[in-house]
């Protein structure tokens, strides 16, 4: 079972914790021998869902929007990045080059392309940019692909 995730960035700490529960707690219903982690692995939800899979002994797919992508992350998060990349058992491409929103919305929809079920880290608005988390929700559900949304209750962004 592959599953992608897509999810907001930048939650601060008290929804970081409620989201990693809800990722754990996700992933803890899947036989972990047939998991396949589907992620962009940027920090906060893509990141955390990679770990979590991997700690529960899935697997884990990277897909990499654009050659310049990792340089346009956080530089503390860079470490985690190359972490997780050293563990991808497969890597997919979009052969973009420049890390713009066109080339994150064609990372996600490679991502969703690979995915049997999409997780997605969302507080239900729309997208504050192209490519955000409401359009990758938008193309999972043009593609019919199942989503499950994940959101503390009560959280804000």
């Amino acid at each position: 079972m592959r599953v992608g995730i897509t999810g907001h960035r930048g939650l601060d700490e008290e929804v970081e914790r409620q989201v990693r529960a809800l990722l754990d707690e996700a992933v803890s219903r899947y036989d972990a021998a047939e998991l396949v982690a589907v992620s962009c692995i940027a920090d906060g939800p893509d990141a955390w869902f990679a770990e979590s899979v991997l700690s529960h002994g899935g697997r884990l797919e990277v897909v990499i929007p654009a050659a310049e992508y990792r340089a346009n992350l956080p530089e503390w998060h860079h470490e985690v990045y190359d972490r997780l990349m050293s563990r991808a058992a497969d890597v997919h491409e979009t052969g973009m080059t420049e890390s713009t929103s066109e080339a994150h919305q064609a990372g996600s929809e490679i991502l969703v392309g690979l995915a049997d079920e999409l997780l997605a880290v969302w507080d239900g608005k729309p997208a504050r940019g192209f490519g955000g988390t409401a359009d990758v929700v938008v193309y999972a559900e043009r593609t019919g692909v199942p989503f499950r949304v994940l959101w503390p209750e009560g959280a804000s962004r």
